[in-house]
């Protein structure tokens, strides 16, 4: 993807003209909605129609009961959108295939109705987190000449951009490959941004040669300087393209996850385990006391993507195959204080796809993960117990396959 300042200017440019729009032109609340202690869950389903991403749909109790995108729910536009919450406001973007996309923006009306707040243009970018009030946005060139990142803050409540800063991704690297970031976590007042190290040479763009080195670039904030590069050699690069692999929990304390997937040419080439690393509060630097190995401990499998529930509880989505990173979807829950695995219980047994790597929930009292799980037979969602393993089906999907699960208060 090529690096365009054009481009880049006319997207500060259709931020900045939106923020300063007319009252008369917003639906929903200009900031957020307004949080009245009431819970309105989005699901976000997709069709597979062509020219249409998904169907947003809305309920009070996703517990129980089913749900339809027959005559139901606001339909986008669009081959594929991503999703975040910030500020209690829904932001869906649409992936642009490297050119400028559309950015709306969806909040509740004290009856809880989901109406549009504001509807834009923006980069597309490959790294989207919240920090602070701020959402912050990162498009990451993955080969050709370019080489830098470019980071967006833009302010969840107004729509605005904010700040912006680059990154030349070779220079980080200073390897002879380039730095791509897979995803951007906050950790007490700084940013942490783990990468893989990748060829970006057109022809093998996510291979590596580097394939047993785990990376996180720090970045303080709000003026998003690098102050370092924390390194390791135990595992592999944390997370994967699209996909957070960082999780800070309630002590302060930052755990990485880590497929150990790296490959060349298409080849698996990582010949250290899959893995959970540790960094400590307060510190930018890894814990060379803690390493849990999860491919050990699952009888060989490997972490496809992670979800934080609370607690040092996490949910895990693994590849089917042992030692590969192929295979149908197995799902999993991991202590990562105790250094426990078990496999989830009652969960289908053919998935097709899932929620797990991006667009889930925790339940209200924080013993759970909410997921979408895609089946053969029909698409539900399921709460999933972080102590026990244990998965309990509630809303039936009709109409389409679960792609997002988010919640908005009211």
């Amino acid at each position: 993807m090529k690096k365009n300042s054009k481009l880049a200017l006319l997207a500060l440019v259709a931020f900045t003209t939106f923020s300063c729009s007319s009252d008369s032109e917003k639906s929903g609340n200009e900031t957020g909605g307004v949080d009245t202690g009431k819970t309105k869950y989005i699901i976000t389903a997709t069709t597979g129609a062509a020219g249409i991403a998904d169907y947003l749909l809305t309920t009070d109790d996703i517990s129980k009961g089913s749900i339809t995108t027959t005559g139901n729910g606001i339909e986008q536009d669009g081959s594929y959108r991503y999703y975040i919450t910030a500020q209690n406001n829904f932001f869906s973007l649409l992936y642009g295939q490297g050119n400028p996309g559309a950015v709306t923006t969806y909040n509740l009306t004290t009856e809880g109705k989901l109406v549009k707040k504001s509807d834009f243009q923006a980069e597309t970018v490959h790294v989207f987190a919240a920090v602070n009030k701020d959402i912050l946005t990162i498009k990451v060139p993955r080969s050709g000449a370019a080489s830098i990142a470019s980071m967006y803050k833009i302010d969840a409540e107004k729509s605005l951009i904010t700040g912006e800063a680059q990154q030349d991704t070779k220079k980080l690297a200073g390897n002879g490959e380039r730095a791509f970031f897979t995803w951007a976590t906050q950790v007490g007042d700084k940013v942490f941004m783990p990468y893989m190290s990748i060829k970006g040479d057109g022809v093998d763009n996510f291979g590596t040669v580097n394939p047993d080195s785990t990376w996180v670039a720090v970045y303080n904030y709000p003026e998003l300087k690098l102050e370092k590069v924390i390194k390791d050699n135990r595992t592999s690069y944390l997370g994967a393209y699209f996909t957070n692999g960082l999780y800070q929990d309630e002590n302060g304390d930052a755990y990485g996850f880590s497929s150990a997937a790296a490959t060349s040419n298409a080849v698996l080439t990582s010949t250290k385990p899959s893995a959970v690393v540790k960094i400590k509060k307060g510190t930018t630097e890894f814990d060379k006391t803690y390493f849990f190995n999860v491919e050990e401990k699952s009888g060989g499998y490997k972490i496809a993507s992670s979800s934080y529930i609370s607690k040092g509880k996490v949910l895990l989505q693994m590849y089917g195959t042992p030692g590969t990173n192929k295979g149908a979807a197995k799902l999993a829950v991991a202590d990562v204080y105790a250094q426990t695995f078990t496999w989830v219980k009652d969960a289908p047994l053919e998935i097709s796809f899932t929620t797990v790597n991006r667009y889930n929930l925790v339940s209200e009292d924080g013993s759970s993960a909410v997921v979408g799980i895609n089946t053969p037979e029909g698409n539900w969602i399921y709460t999933i117990n972080g102590t026990t393993g244990v998965a309990t089906k509630g809303m039936k999907v009709e109409g389409g396959q679960i792609t997002a699960i988010a919640k908005l208060k009211y």
